[in-house]
């Protein structure tokens, strides 16, 4: 009698259908003779399932359920809200009552939509996008913060699952939004779908009774390179995750910004805007002049381009700079007048991904042999080599082909040992803040002493940069480092200018990279 108001009546048996009697969802529908036998898994929205499994385990002999909102299907694209409330007598277990009370009208059932995506998900996606090219400069990111969703209650989850499910839909093929975090959403969407993603998700949350709002912020891709947007996305996506919602509201112009710095960075390198300075690394026993490093310098800059090196090596447009750079060096030691000069250039380690820059390096010197024995390139640390074995192959047919190998900025990357041991190096510069420290500090004096030690054994030679005083040099010299760089040798010039050695050289002594 306690289901005597109910428009339907069912028993379980585990999680199949027993015995059912009354009204159907819809007209024709009979669940007296078309349930018995089925498992409820088949009559419930996919959705509902999980909790009607939640609420029968909780459920305690003799005591009647908490009401349940489910959705029963009808099996021809339609579906209608009930409540459902179940119950345990105890001299019938381990079979389940349960009524349902019709809610709404029947409604068409959506098809099951795909989940949501992840972080990396969505990043494939997009890739997927602009490589298939059926986008174009239509395709925009949207960010929609939904604040206090990810609660935890049962109601919020409800509208958490409604609030996935729109902007799903309203997503590219309904299959490109992502949940980034309990109260976080990404999609990619047409830019000319100008529907207001805040006013929907306050409209599906008033629908169930809770109030919510939603701050959304749009960046768009436009025509830019699939891989630098992939990139950029992640970048902000990343700080999204980092910062929250502060981030979120500022991720359109982020994604923006970095675009437009990634296509000023790719126009500076085509059109090689860039300038090389030279400044000298000298041995520190004579004083003679070993070779010139090429720096690189944008604009008016009097510093190293930092942020826009970092910003290259993080959107992969380093390995294009860092031959625009090698290239720029090469002619400067093909002109008249520069002799027997030998250069160090930089490559950043994510150059070594593929065998691009190797390719292109040899290239450029495939028919000067000689001049490639004048050629340092310089392995910067900031950013992680991926694989050792790839750029110990690659590096090695740099070495093979006559162009020396240095490992920059030793000492300060986690992984500087490693790249000694694995990598074909002839030249190890060690970091500036160890020659900063020498004076004041002993540990950096002995650490500095058995680095030069290592590197002797494994005959390697040894460069101390940032030399700015006299007792610095001393210092590195008396420690075994055989060449030094800094102010005190020289400053960056526009052309390769060599100072006068302390120590004279023999008359028409050259110095080797040895």
């Amino acid at each position: 009698m306690a289901f005597a108001g109910s428009d339907l009546l069912f028993e379980l048996n585990q999680e199949r259908v027993t015995y059912a009697v009354g009204a159907g969802p819809v007209t024709g529908h009979e669940p007296a003779t078309e349930w018995p036998g089925r498992s409820i898994a088949d009559i419930l929205q996919p959705v509902c399932r999980d909790r009607l499994k939640t609420l029968l385990a909780k459920l305690a002999p003799g005591r009647r359920s908490e009401p349940l909102d489910v959705v029963v299907l009808t099996g021809d694209g339609h579906g209608r809200k009930a409540t459902l409330r179940a119950f345990c007598l105890p001299d019938l277990a381990p079979i389940v009552s349960c009524a349902l009370s019709w809610t709404a009208p029947a409604f068409v059932v959506e098809p099951p939509r795909q989940p949501l995506l992840d972080a990396s998900g969505l990043l494939r996606r997009l890739g997927e996008l602009l490589t298939q090219g059926s986008t174009g400069p239509e395709l925009s990111i949207d960010i929609v913060e939904v604040p206090g969703l990810g609660v935890g209650d049962e109601r919020h989850r409800l509208v958490g699952e409604r609030i996935e499910a729109r902007l799903q839909s309203a997503s590219i093929g309904g299959s490109s939004a992502a949940r980034l975090a309990p109260d976080r959403f990404a999609l990619m969407r047409d830019s000319s779908d100008l529907t207001s993603l805040a006013d929907e998700v306050r409209a599906t949350a008033a629908a169930e009774g809770l109030e919510l709002f939603a701050v959304t912020s749009r960046g768009l891709v436009g025509d830019a390179d699939a891989a630098v947007a992939v990139r950029t996305l992640r970048l902000a996506l990343d700080d999204c995750l980092r910062e929250g919602a502060a981030a979120g509201e500022h991720f359109g112009d982020r994604l923006k910004r970095t675009l437009k710095d990634a296509e000023t960075f790719r126009s500076i390198v085509r059109d090689r805007r860039f300038a090389l300075v030279w400044q000298p690394i000298v041995a520190l026993d004579t004083g003679a002049v070993h070779h010139f490093e090429a720096l690189t310098r944008f604009d008016a800059q009097s510093s190293a381009p930092v942020g826009k090196i970092a910003m290259a090596e993080e959107l992969g447009l380093i390995q294009g700079f860092d031959l625009a750079v090698a290239e720029k060096a090469l002619v400067q030691l093909r002109a008249p007048g520069f002799g027997l000069t030998r250069a160090a250039v930089n490559v950043s380690a994510a150059s070594l991904s593929d065998d691009g820059y190797v390719e292109g390096l040899l290239r450029m010197t495939a028919t000067e042999p000689g001049l490639r024995k004048r050629l340092m390139i310089e392995l910067t640390e900031t950013a992680v080599v991926a694989s050792l074995d790839r750029a110990e192959r690659r590096l090695a047919a740099l070495r093979d082909a006559g162009i020396r190998i240095c490992l920059d900025d030793y000492g300060v990357c986690a992984a500087s040992l490693t790249y000694l041991r694995r990598l074909p190096i002839d030249v190890v510069k060690l970091d500036g803040g160890f020659v900063h420290d020498l004076e004041s500090h002993s540990k950096s004096r002995s650490l500095v002493k058995h680095l030069v030690e290592l590197c002797r054994e494994l005959q390697v030679s040894t460069v101390a940069e940032m030399i700015e005083e006299e007792a610095q040099a001393t210092m590195v010299r008396q420690a075994g480092v055989q060449f030094g760089q800094g102010w005190l040798f020289g400053r960056p010039s526009a052309t390769p200018v060599a100072p006068a050695p302390a120590v004279a050289r023999r008359k028409g002594a050259v110095v080797g990279w040895g």
